[in-house]
């Protein structure tokens, strides 16, 4: 067995209880994203495999906005598989520099890499899985579907993007529409663009049924 396979063996018993938009599959298709994404570039393959399987192995989100529970995770494992410490540093980082974080956070790791494996994570946050990610989570949350009231903020920093309680619809202008001109790739790129045009017309569909327009 290779250690990508006990990898995945690994992640899938550490997730086998995850929130639905966190779960094993948001991994899979991160890292199906990843490899797609990497054909296309001159890239360390093995690094960006790992960085894939284990960005989100211990989402802070689901461990009281703790970002230093999943790095400790994804370390101890690659120690366990006798992995070298320069791939262990690099895996890391990716782990560390990967979120979006409010979108004013600036990344103090810079990697061909990591811009693969943040676009793949990217990727999955937007179109037709995006949509549904972000209603799940919100339910998850127990968030207000909409409120026409609640204006989105798009001047929160780290901290208060983390805290934020604010309507799913919001989260739309808060993240999933920035994302497109923050793809790092050509590939991410072109299909961002594509999946971000699909939420501009779920969200005009939207906005027509709750006026009763439709």
């Amino acid at each position: 067995m290779t250690l990508i396979d006990r990898t995945i063996l690994f992640v899938k018993e550490q997730l086998q209880n995850a929130e639905g938009g966190h779960d094993w599959f948001h991994i899979e298709r991160v890292y199906k994203n990843a490899l797609l994404i990497a054909k296309g570039e001159n890239c360390n393959l093995e690094v960006v495999k790992l960085g894939a399987l284990l960005h989100d192995i211990a989402d802070s989100k689901f461990h009281n906005g703790d970002e230093t529970v999943g790095p400790k995770i994804a370390r101890d494992f690659l120690v366990s598989q006798n992995v070298s410490e320069n791939t262990i540093k690099h895996v890391i980082a990716i782990i560390d520099n990967i979120s979006f974080k409010g979108g004013n956070f600036e990344k103090k790791f810079t990697s061909k890499e990591l811009e693969i494996v943040q676009d793949a994570d990217r990727l999955d946050a937007i179109g037709a899985i995006g949509i549904a990610r972000t209603f799940n989570y919100g339910g998850y949350k127990n968030r207000l579907v909409y409120d026409p009231e609640i204006q989105p903020n798009l001047s929160m920093n780290k901290e208060e993007y983390k805290k934020s309680n604010a309507p799913t619809i919001n989260h739309f202008y808060e993240k999933l529409l920035l994302l497109k001109d923050k793809m790092n790739t050509t590939t991410g790129k072109k299909i961002a663009q594509e999946r971000h045009t699909f939420m501009e017309k779920f969200l005009a569909q939207f906005y027509a049924e709750w006026e009763g327009q439709k």
